[in-house]
């Protein structure tokens, strides 16, 4: 299979599901893509944030890519994060993935030494011109500590350097900025990483969307992206708000203890632990996991969805 262009839809950035020695739980994994595809999704991320892919190691990166392309055999697109400090770190991932049989990788801007954004340009253009498959480009400043700045994806897409942007900046005005600049791009696919404002992002002409809970409501993301295709935006927004609400499960840590991601990461993996599609809610270390209690809150927003 080969990356659609521009690619569309949901494409949930996939959990890991770990052992609870840390070591990826490979049936818990097909399950999990199982349930993702049975919802209707339109491709699978890979080794990206909601992946734990910064606390995996390359032997379970590989095996993760290989996992997922295996499992999907060839039913849906399969994109992997090729993510790492330097250039030459991340064509390593990028030769990895695509030896597993990955569609495409998803490459943020080098991170730790501060780079310039000819820097950043220039490590797109040299991984591209080595990347067997389509490069994406994942705008996180909030990990990687710098903004992709428009005019430069948008400036590596008319190159055809770039096949897409999954933007999870939180910039809305950018955002619009890349989408009201590739519309003179065909085949250049605009994502947004936001579970909650999805349906204003297709609203303003993105792509689809990569939202990190839709490992635990995958229907209901494919019904949003429909209802807004269809041009249904009260249903759309209803829909929108009832997603938000189930979104608020990522808040039941207790910051006292624990950082946002343990407390998003811990509730994405309970919830699909109480669901009965991973056998273990197992964070990777440092994370903090969440306490019974707030295991519980997590199985009372999803009940309250009815999703239990």
């Amino acid at each position: 299979m080969t990356l659609p262009a521009p690619l569309s839809g949901v494409v949930p950035p996939v959990c890991t599901p770990l052992t609870p020695e840390g070591e990826v739980d490979v049936p818990s994994l097909r399950r999990l893509i199982d349930h993702l595809m049975a919802g209707g999704v339109h491709g699978l991320f890979v080794l990206g944030s909601t992946s734990e892919a910064a606390f995996l190691t390359d032997r379970q990166r590989r095996l993760v890519v290989e996992t997922a392309v295996g499992h999907a055999g060839g039913r849906l697109p399969v994109l992997a994060g090729a993510i790492d400090m330097t250039t030459s770190r991340v064509a390593e991932h990028v030769a990895s993935a695509a030896a597993a049989g990955a569609n495409g990788v998803v490459v943020t801007a080098p991170f730790y030494a501060r780079t310039h954004p000819a820097e950043i340009a220039r490590h797109y253009r040299l991984l591209a011109a080595a990347s067997p498959v389509p490069v994406v480009a994942y705008d996180i400043p909030a990990a990687v500590h710098s903004k992709l700045p428009a005019d430069v994806v948008l400036e590596l897409a008319a190159e055809g350097v770039l096949a897409g942007l999954k933007d999870s900046s939180g910039d809305l005005g950018a955002f619009r900025e890349v989408l009201t600049g590739a519309r003179g791009l065909p085949g250049f696919s605009v994502l947004t990483g936001s579970e909650v404002v999805m349906d204003a992002a297709l609203a303003m002409g993105a792509d689809g969307a990569v939202p990190g809970l839709a490992n635990v409501d995958p229907h209901g993301y494919v019904r949003l992206y429909r209802l807004c295709r269809a041009g249904d935006w009260e249903r759309a927004r209803s829909e929108q708000e009832r997603l938000c609400t189930l979104f608020r499960m990522t808040g039941v840590g207790d910051p006292a203890r624990m950082g946002p991601g343990s407390s998003a990461l811990g509730a994405f993996k309970a919830a699909l632990r109480l669901r009965g599609i991973i056998d273990c809610p197992a964070t990777a270390a440092p994370q903090v996991p969440l306490s019974e209690g707030e295991v519980e809150r997590v199985g009372k927003v999803l009940a309250g969805a009815g999703l239990l």
